[in-house]
């Protein structure tokens, strides 16, 4: 079969994959509390808000320009425009991962090393939008262009650690693989026997390059006035944030090596039917470990953290599935199984279109602002009011782990928010890490100045709206 007709064939499996794996989401406007700030935060900034001025977080702006558009729609149509576009993401990726397989000497599995991809996505918390959704085709984008690069054109390169840059943009965790692939390409250089000169002015100029669009939104906030505002909220709060409970944090690393080992499994059983190997499958390889690597070093060990190294892992399995087919598409059925009852089970526990639809109805349109003490920020999104602050992700203000690191302390700004006098509070159970003084000082003033005024099922958790009296 010709190459570009084979493209072609694996291009519609992978969306077919894709849409089926990921079809119970669609029009779901709380699939993930991440993608709902990110959305929240993004309708903000379309409206004139500054991020990080306005509306605080540690993510970088690139992430909130991707969702900037859909949030120019009516909320339901933004809602799918994202959703679209994450599903373009992960088809484009997977499409890469098959390309790089085959690149790696795994043909015959490539296909299946995609699918493997879009699968695995669902049982780690990668059904919607969220960041590595998006900043995955850049880093398997520049993969290829590395990889692939066997003539060493400087150009190829250049054009692979401006994808990682924009990468950077969207989430600051793919610096793990750009220092990778700006390593791997200096030992090429070097075993090339490139005069020294030349190989420094190459490497700063590649580094150079990545950071330009770091550089970019540096300068953008200066030229306002608010550099202070974007190096703290980038570079400097994360080392003030504590960490979780233990028990919360050792589950969310055994569930990230759940996830991963049979990733890692199917890698080594590629090697051992093929020991030694290319140039090209010693990158995959070592792509993967640095991934790994990245994953123990950023800490924390949310389930999602797991889904950049989907792609390496995927490409790194090319050789199990080429090599035993019948158990690769067994593996695969298993895994499409778990992520449908992993993707539905959150659907239950989180709740679907109706019971959101019901909670913003019960909240109403005014008048008077919004606070959502606790709860999903996509409550902000939905109803028409004004906020109060601008931390409008709830757990920056009651979570024991960010007490300290967000640049106010958070009783302060609780007062300071009680004494706008919301017109209406969300409030949620309390939570595992949840600032129990925080807590109690707000239910005080709700007893003296607000009223029931309903309570609505989300998922597994009733939310209580009150009302001031």
């Amino acid at each position: 079969m010709d190459a570009r007709w084979l493209d072609r064939y694996r291009l519609l499996v992978l969306l077919a994959v894709a849409i089926a794996a990921r079809a119970a989401t669609f029009g779901n406007p709380i699939v993930h509390v991440d993608e709902d700030f990110y959305f929240t935060a993004a309708q903000a900034m379309w409206r004139g808000a500054i991020p990080y001025v306005d509306v605080w977080d540690r993510k970088p702006v690139g992430l909130f320009l991707v969702y900037l558009l859909p949030t120019a729609l009516p909320f339901v149509w933004g809602i799918l425009a994202y959703q679209a576009m994450a599903l373009a993401a992960v088809v484009g990726t997977a499409w890469i991962i098959a390309r790089l397989a085959t690149l790696g000497g795994w043909a015959r599995g490539a296909t299946l090393s995609g699918i493997a991809y879009i699968l695995w996505l669902n049982v780690a918390g990668g059904q919607g939008g969220q960041s590595p959704i998006f900043y995955n085709p850049l880093v398997a984008g520049a993969g290829w262009l590395i990889v692939a690069n066997k003539g060493r054109r400087w150009w190829r390169d250049a054009a692979a650690m401006l994808l990682v840059g924009i990468a950077l943009q969207i989430k600051y965790s793919a610096v793990f693989e750009g220092l990778f692939f700006g390593l791997w390409i200096m030992i090429h250089d070097w075993r090339a026997r490139k005069r020294i000169v030349r190989l420094l002015v190459r490497a700063t100029a590649l580094a150079v390059i990545a950071l330009l669009p770091t550089a970019g939104a540096i300068g953008a906030y200066a030229a306002i006035g608010q550099l202070d505002a974007f190096l703290f909220a980038n570079f400097l709060s994360i080392s003030s944030r504590g960490i979780d409970p233990p028990l919360e944090r050792w589950s969310n690393l055994g569930k990230l090596v759940l996830f991963l080992a049979p990733l890692v499994a199917m890698a080594v059983d590629s090697v051992r039917q093929a020991p030694g190997g290319s140039i090209e499958r010693r990158f995959m390889l070592w792509w993967f470990g640095t991934a790994l690597a990245g994953i123990v070093i950023f800490g924390g060990w949310y389930d999602h953290y797991a889904l950049p190294a989907f792609v390496p892992g995927a490409i790194c399995a090319g050789g199990f599935f080429a090599g035993r087919r019948r158990g690769g598409a067994y593996v695969l059925a298993l895994v499409a199984v778990i992520g449908q009852v992993t993707v539905i089970a959150n659907r239950i526990g989180r709740g679907g279109p109706a019971e959101f639809d019901a909670l913003i109805a019960a909240i109403g349109s005014g008048p008077g602002c919004l606070w959502v003490y606790s709860g999903t920020p996509k409550i902000y999104a939905a109803a028409d009011r004004c906020r109060v602050t601008k931390y409008i992700f709830p757990s920056h203000l009651y979570r024991t782990r960010e007490s300290g690191a967000i640049g106010v302390p958070q009783a302060v700004e609780v007062r300071r928010i009680l004494g706008e006098k919301p017109a209406a509070i969300i409030m949620r159970p309390r939570s595992i890490g949840e600032r129990f003084d925080i807590r109690s000082g707000v239910e005080r003033v709700i007893a003296r100045d607000y009223f029931v005024a309903a309570r609505r099922q989300l998922g597994s958790e009733t939310l209580t709206i009150y009302k001031r009296r």
